[in-house]
């Protein structure tokens, strides 16, 4: 198929471009092709043609293509989606930092609770507490009485040989005992606490305590550690503590008791 194109020159510009006249095939057979213009200033072109094969297509069908160029940025564009991701590297970066921050105050509180733990398990020596009991040779005695109210005075208890006097002074000299060791200040110096009598309807029960201090102090343990007022208020405080139920039979009345130093 023949097909014949006429061109155009522009006179102002000198542009080229096809004629929207149309032109008949030189074949003869009645089919007519049309170009339109191109133009410059839209950047579009546009292709329409149309043909008749046996009197018909040109009126059925028609094909068009168009070709869009992509739009440019422009400065002023760039300049914002440039600000717009500095901002967000920013708040990304302070958040980085946060995290790290919340991380190593983590780690540092850690640590410090490790450290803690392994001091605290670090055993100190105390001077005080370092000493030798053989040194220990010289007596201090005490010597008293206290009340037991809720026991019953009988013969049994007046005689120190019988069951019921031993039973009750094996459990006097036990409370005594851990009283005493557990003091402190006086624990390692306690020898011993006896029960030698059981006296009176109201039960008086004689006691005496026995310590042992160091020859070379003492005489400052006589006037202060194992004084008479230092180891009186011990025994009292302890009575004063003791539980409140008054009913019981090894009840001691802190009123009653007395002591006194052993010469």
């Amino acid at each position: 198929m023949d097909i014949e194109l006429q061109t155009k020159t522009n006179g102002n510009h000198g542009a080229t471009y096809l004629s929207k006249e149309p032109v008949t095939a030189g074949n003869g057979d009645g089919a007519a092709y049309i170009i339109t213009d191109v133009g410059e200033e839209d950047g579009l072109l546009s292709a329409q043609t149309s043909g008749c094969n046996g009197g018909t297509v040109a009126s059925d069908h028609a094909v068009e293509t168009q070709i869009n160029l992509e739009k440019i940025h422009t400065p002023q564009e760039t300049s914002v989606v440039r600000r717009i991701k500095g901002e967000l590297n920013e708040v990304i970066f302070w958040r980085v930092k946060l995290w790290m921050a919340i991380i190593i105050l983590f780690f540092f509180i850690f640590a410090v609770i490790i450290i803690s733990m392994l001091l605290c398990s670090v055993i100190h020596e105390d001077k005080d507490e370092i000493f030798d009991p053989s040194t220990f040779q010289v007596p201090q005695c005490f010597h008293g009485s206290f009340q037991l109210p809720n026991l019953v005075f009988t013969e049994d208890l007046f005689t120190m040989s019988s069951n019921e006097s031993q039973t009750l002074a094996g459990e006097l000299r036990e409370k005594l005992a851990d009283l005493y060791r557990s003091s402190p200040a006086l624990g390692r110096y306690f020898l011993k606490a006896d029960i030698y009598a059981f006296r009176n309807q109201s039960l008086l029960a004689d006691y005496q305590l026995t310590f042992l201090m160091p020859a070379e102090h003492q005489d400052q343990l006589r006037n202060i550690t194992l004084s008479r007022e230092m180891v009186y208020n011990v025994f009292r405080q302890f009575l004063y503590d003791q539980e409140p139920d008054k009913s019981g039979q090894m009840y001691i009345d802190p009123v009653s008791l007395n002591m006194f130093l052993k010469h």
